[in-house]
């Protein structure tokens, strides 16, 4: 999730539910955010069938996909490569993995290239955007390979409030054969679907988004279902910034900066630490108040302050968060304490600023702490690089 000025953000994501009894999914959704070119680049590839083989074809499809157009690989030589090296199922006459890529240029300009999932969705202001499309048939490969080798591309300027939704086939054919939907939810359901959440929340995140549109596909096919479903989302809007503030200042004399931050900050605050929240309650003359209602054996309770929004203790719940972000932890299936909420609010931001204090704290310099209480700054480093990599979230490190 990609920003190229602060007034404007991309957000990117997505959301996905395997085939009843599927341990493996046959969707693969990745994206990349490319620094240096100021690029995003998202992919969503369907492999035919579902579990471990549709799962292996449809990695290899979005990996490919990805590395070549972060490469700068123009998207028709990509389509044409990725076509050549995917078989078709000789039964069936079909490739054996679909594929929709999302380019977004630092100018905001959106190229998508799509082979076989269903029509992307490109809304604005409410309304559907009518964009130029252009169909090629790719010609056979050195395999003389058959089959459906159509591939469409299109290009538009995004706008603030655009929002780009792809999605599986398993996604607009779920309930496929109930009364309700003999031939599947279709694609003219799905738009309006999700016009309406638009409709009842114009500020609904690409997450909650894909989300919903998922979990309702889900109840197409009564909770079990019949494929695969994987809805991406990207959302063009004004950035959503998170303060977070953990450890003592190296020098006292910097407390008062440490709560000046605190104290002028335009977004949502979380100070992490019982030193770091007493240093800012002392400097804001406000009161820190524990909270006994949310127990967990594995991570210290929350507390109150007054103009923040979430306090915790320190490096056991940082580290909890970071091994929660890097397994992709699903918020909804966890129990509410200090790490998950603040893993709620960092899925729900976009720009990330870290506040951190360089005083050693001796508790955890004991060799028989565990490993992951690593010393502050290092595990500020860790999650940080772990939000942007993994999560496309913009940050920014200040030592203090």
């Amino acid at each position: 999730m990609q920003t190229h000025a602060d007034d404007f953000f991309i957000e990117v994501d997505h959301h996905q539910l395997f085939k009843y009894r599927q341990p493996v999914g046959g969707d693969v959704f990745l994206s990349r955010k490319i620094k240096g070119a100021r690029r995003i680049v998202s992919v969503l590839s369907d492999g035919l069938g579902s579990g471990v083989k549709a799962n292996v074809l449809a990695t290899l499809t979005s990996s490919m996909a990805l590395e070549f157009a972060t490469n700068d690989t123009d998207l028709r030589s990509t389509a044409q490569v990725i076509m050549d090296t995917l078989p078709v199922c000789s039964q069936r006459k079909v490739a054996y993995s679909t594929f929709t890529i999302v380019d977004i240029e630092h100018d905001n300009s959106v190229r998508i290239i799509e082979h076989d999932n269903p029509p992307c969705l490109v809304l604005r202001r409410g309304e559907i955007l009518k964009r130029e499309k252009d169909s090629y048939e790719m010609a056979p490969g050195t395999g003389n390979v058959q089959g459906n080798r159509t591939v469409v591309f299109s290009q538009f300027q995004a706008e603030e409030g655009d929002r780009v939704i792809f999605f599986s086939d398993g996604v607009s054919q779920s309930g496929m054969g109930r009364d309700a939907f003999p031939l599947g939810w279709g694609i003219d359901a799905v738009r309006a679907f999700a016009m309406t959440l638009i409709k009842q929340n114009p500020a609904i995140s690409a997450r909650e988004l894909a989300r919903q549109l998922v979990e309702h596909a889900a109840l197409n096919d009564e909770n079990r279902p019949k494929d695969d479903i994987t809805c991406g989302v990207v959302y063009f809007r004004h950035p959503r910034r998170l303060l977070v503030v953990t450890g003592p200042p190296f020098s006292q004399e910097n407390d008062k900066v440490m709560a000046d931050f605190v104290r002028n900050f335009n977004g949502r605050i979380i100070v992490s630490g019982g030193t770091t929240a007493g240093i800012v309650a002392r400097e804001l003359d406000v009161d820190v108040r524990i909270n006994l209602d949310l127990l967990d054996p594995e991570v210290p309770p929350i507390s109150h302050m007054k103009g923040v929004d979430l306090v915790t203790e320190g490096t056991i719940t940082l580290a909890k968060v970071t091994e929660m972000l890097e397994r992709g932890a699903m918020i909804e299936r966890l129990p509410k304490n200090g790490a998950t909420m603040i893993l709620e609010l960092f899925r729900n931001s976009d720009i990330i600023q870290f506040l951190v204090g360089t005083r050693i704290n001796e508790a955890h310099q004991d060799p028989n702490v565990p490993m992951e209480l690593d010393l502050r700054r290092t595990l500020m480093k860790r999650l940080a690089r772990l939000l942007e990599e993994k999560y496309l979230k913009e940050t920014r490190i200040q030592f203090i």
